[in-house]
């Protein structure tokens, strides 16, 4: 694999560092600033939002830029949100920071998804965008339990100033090691947006929301669901998000590996998987050992559907796909808001701690549906010689039919 896949690694390292430190740094925060936990939580609630707002945003700025110049300056955009959160004078300031380093979240996965893909051989192309994510799995084992630990000890400031140095070095890497590839030739804003409107582009992005929305309905919840029903000590959480980390990391790469030789029989097997293991999560949240193990098949099976369902949307928007390669990375984002809302009202309704686990199953249940959905209508386009609204002809598309 090229080495520029090691530099949009070490930039997903960073924001995947980024978007959930802030998760074990808020009491931290809310001190500091004299304000609210539930206050200090719009600082996680405006970082989604910048994502699903600035993924689009950001890429169709970005059409007239090639795509290295563009991860360098979404690069840039992440250095100066994360310096503006560790030199924040108020509470308003540092929201504002992390609302601009979100704007390169989305934009930098989804262009660096183009930019791997490219980087190698058609039946490789899974497995690069895979090594790319690898750097936002990893976030979570080390980055993020690093970063924790030292905003609790030293300042949460410092864990933003070194997330800031992270930046740096990604950008660097992006500069040195990732080739300027040309843009495909006449493909402009309105061919981006019309790739949008492909219902099997559209299909793909409807199962990212409820696959990876069924994972954080459970994991939203981790803390009171391992504490209250497991009984698992407060302290114990974090070494259960880092075996949930390790379920991502080993996840993603199987993922990516068999998404090149099977990507439709891949997402079967990870969605309708992760939908039973949610379910069976109610009955294991009960026992500390089968509770962890469950945690770590969540993350492993959530994040093997990643790499198929980004080259899904890659394969779909064929000749225009960097603007649904985008939008594709702000549905993950969606996905979480909508889990983590629906598995609060289920909490709130009285039917306990575990109840947003029968809400990920469902979730994913539907995102498997829709998979034998997107399935059946290409291989019904392939057979008839007919188009699906908004897509071009399989043999122009170069998908192979699953």
């Amino acid at each position: 694999m090229p080495l520029a896949l090691l530099a949009l690694a070490i930039g997903a390292f960073g924001i995947g560092t980024t978007e959930f430190v802030i998760m074990g740094l808020l009491p931290e925060v809310a001190g500091d600033f004299g304000v609210s936990i539930p206050t200090a939580g719009y600082l996680v609630t405006g970082y989604a939002l910048g994502v699903v707002l600035g993924a689009p945003l950001m890429t169709a700025l970005g059409t007239r830029v090639s795509r290295k110049r563009m991860l360098m300056l979404l690069m840039g955009l992440f250095i100066a949100g994360n310096l503006l959160s560790a030199l924040a004078p108020a509470f308003g300031v540092m929201l504002l920071g992390r609302v601009v380093a979100s704007l390169a979240h989305g934009a930098f996965f989804g262009i660096g998804s183009v930019v791997a893909a490219d980087l190698v051989a058609p039946d490789k192309k899974a497995g690069a965008i895979a090594l790319m994510f690898t750097g936002l799995t990893v976030a979570n084992v080390v980055g993020v339990p690093l970063g924790t630990l030292v905003g609790q000890s030293i300042g949460w400031r410092v864990t933003f100033g070194i997330v800031a140095v992270l930046g740096v070095v990604g950008l660097a890497g992006v500069a040195r090691l990732v080739p300027d590839l040309p843009k495909p030739e006449g493909v402009r804003l309105r061919h981006e947006l019309a790739a949008l409107k492909n219902v099997q582009v559209l299909l793909a992005m409807a199962m990212t929301v409820l696959g990876f929305g069924g994972v954080f309905a459970a994991i939203t919840y981790i803390a009171p669901m391992m504490t209250h029903v497991a009984g698992f000590a407060d302290g114990s959480v974090t070494w259960l998000l880092v075996l949930f980390g390790l379920g991502m990391v080993g996840g993603n790469l199987v993922g990516g590996r068999y998404a090149d030789r099977a990507l439709m029989p891949m997402l079967y097997v990870s969605l309708g998987a992760l939908a039973v293991v949610l379910a069976l999560f109610t009955l294991t949240a009960h026992d500390k050992v089968l509770a962890a193990v469950t945690i770590a098949l969540i993350g492993a099976l959530g994040f093997a559907s990643v790499p198929p369902l980004q080259k899904r949307v890659l394969d779909q928007a064929h000749g225009a796909p960097t603007l649904a390669s985008a939008v594709n990375i702000g549905a993950f984002n969606l996905g979480n808001a909508l889990s983590a809302w629906l598995g609060g009202l289920v909490i709130a309704a009285g039917l306990g701690y575990t109840a947003p686990n029968w809400v990920g199953a469902a979730l994913a249940a539907a995102a498997l549906v829709l998979a034998f959905v997107s399935a059946a209508l290409e291989r019904r386009e392939a057979r008839t010689g007919t188009v699906v609204a908004g897509s071009a002809p399989a043999e122009q598309r170069g998908v192979l039919i699953h």
